[in-house]
Formats: C-alpha cells, sequence, structure tokens
C-alpha cells in the first residue's frame, strides 16, 4: 500500500459480448498471465452452460443474482491496541464486495479438480445463485465471524 497517494481507480472496459463491466470483471479475476481470448472462452462457455441448467434467460442477470447471495457486507480485520489484538468487524465497500465474492467463486472453481474450468465455474454460479455451496457458507463464516466480535465494534476506526 502506497504512502504517497490514494490509487486511482480506473474504470473497467465493458465487454463485447454482454457490454457488462461485472462480466469484465470476472474475465480478469480468471485470466492467468495475461491470457484474456482463453479467459473469455472459459466465462462465455460457463454462461451457457449456467443459461441452460437454470432456463432463466440473461445469463449476465443471473451472475448478478449469485453475486448477490455471495458478496458479503462485513469483515473483521486486526487492530493492535494496547499490546492485545483485536478482530474489528468493519463494513465493506462495495467494490470489495464485488471483488471478494468474485475471487470465492474462482477460488471454488478452481477447488473442484476433474471437470474442466467453465462447467467449475457455471456450477459455482448455479450454487450461488440458488443460494448455496462454498462461496455462500464462505460468506456466512465471515458474518458469523464479525458477529460474534461486535464487541469490539467500538475499536473501529
Amino acid at each position: 500500500m502506497s504512502r504517497r497517494r490514494r490509487a486511482t481507480h480506473r474504470p473497467t472496459v465493458p465487454d463485447v459480448r454482454y457490454n457488462s463491466a461485472l462480466v469484465t470483471h470476472l474475465i480478469n479475476v480468471i485470466m492467468k498471465s495475461g491470457k484474456r481470448t482463453l479467459a473469455e472462452r472459459i466465462v462465455y462457455g460457463a454462461f451457457e452452460k449456467v443459461s441452460e441448467k437454470l432456463q432463466k434467460g440473461d445469463p449476465v442477470d443471473l451472475l448478478m443474482g449469485a453475486m448477490e447471495n455471495a458478496r458479503p457486507k462485513l469483515e473483521v480485520k486486526s487492530r493492535r491496541v494496547g499490546g492485545a489484538t483485536y478482530q474489528v468487524p468493519v463494513e465493506i465497500t462495495f467494490e470489495r464486495q464485488e471483488s471478494l465474492a468474485l475471487r470465492w467463486i474462482v477460488d471454488a472453481a478452481n477447488g473442484r479438480k476433474g471437470i474442466p474450468m467453465r462447467e467449475a465455474i457455471a456450477a459455482e454460479i448455479v450454487d450461488a445463485y440458488n443460494n448455496t455451496g462454498s462461496v455462500v457458507k464462505k460468506k456466512e463464516e465471515m458474518h458469523k465471524m464479525a458477529q460474534a466480535n461486535r464487541a469490539f465494534a467500538h475499536l473501529r476506526w
């Protein structure tokens, strides 16, 4: 983290197929070593699978629903006060909520061994949309931790 000045936020360019900044963010999270076309193929293939499984229509809306169920509202941060370290619950900005949810979805998909990445991403999106799966469990765990440490909320900075 820079001590000189705050980092400038660059706006995300919407993707070409769905014209959505959220889809671009997902592509950027999946992308490794600058291989954007491979990441795009994975995401677009996953969207086709999601549309087949849920049969609800626009895959971007399905991704938005999954994100709504996977997005954490609170997290705990360590705060050192008088030699003791406390886990202080803090609210998260919308950008960080989105980033955490997408990262968790991709990590959970990476954890599914033996199936192609596009199918794993599709399965994680469907699970998050249905309010089940490891991503939603992780969010609830984080909220539980914040709830357990709410006594230290007065130490917030």
